[in-house]
């Protein structure tokens, strides 16, 4: 949501772009202390409270809207991005995992 409009409440979505702009300024004033300060915007992660946010059952595919079909996103997967972000020589980032979520388009396509 802080990528894309449109998928959530204007508060909420509003926040997302601010938490953009709280990570760049942190990374910049805390760099030269050698803090490192990142941030991850991934797609809805298939748990009970995202399942009863979105009133979905617990066999409706959470891969609808996204690029990889078939493949469902787990917290491990957000995990494992964000040991990324953990490496020395990144900060000031927002690591986007969302299965090409924030790409695609499914109103205006010419790939299906």
């Amino acid at each position: 949501m802080a990528i894309i409009g449109g998928v959530a409440t204007h508060a909420y979505t509003s926040f997302k772009p601010a938490m953009l702009g709280l990570t760049r300024n942190t990374a910049l004033e805390l760099g030269q202390f050698g803090f490192r300060v990142n941030c991850v915007s991934p797609y809805a992660v298939p748990t009970p409270m995202s399942r009863k946010g979105y009133n979905l059952k617990d066999d409706d595919p959470f891969d609808v809207y996204s690029n990889l079909k078939g493949v469902a996103l787990k917290p491990e997967d957000v995990a494992q991005s964000v040991l990324y972000l953990a490496s020395k020589y990144v900060s000031g980032h927002n690591l986007i995992v969302d299965g090409g979520f924030t790409i695609v388009n499914t109103t205006l396509t010419m790939f299906g």
